[in-house]
């Protein structure tokens, strides 16, 4: 099975969490970052290799979680993703249109 470009496709999506501006909005609680992490993930993983079978679309989810979850920018999810962005980035049925609901 390739190996994912997972550092750059999740710098790429939560990157912006970053540098997003601190405002009075509420925010994504960790379980929802948890939840956004999951999906985006799950989203690379079926886009990346879609007749992969249900074990190495888990392994590879896995893979995924543990890299996002090293990134900066992912750690500041809590503090910097919006209820508005949460819930469209949810919605989102791609990789990149999760990424521009963050962005």
């Amino acid at each position: 099975m390739p190996s994912l470009k997972t550092g750059a496709r999740a710098l790429v999506a939560f990157a912006a969490f970053a540098s997003l501006p601190a405002a009075c909005k509420p925010k994504a609680s960790q379980a929802e970052c948890d939840e956004l992490l999951g999906k985006y993930a799950r989203l690379v993983v079926m886009e990346k290799f879609p007749d992969a079978s249900a074990t190495q679309i888990h392994a590879e989810e896995e893979r995924e979680k543990v890299e996002a979850r090293g990134d900066d920018a992912f750690k500041n999810c809590s503090s910097e993703v919006s209820r508005a962005e949460y819930e469209c980035a949810m919605r989102a049925l791609t990789a990149d249109a999760l990424e521009k609901c963050v962005e």
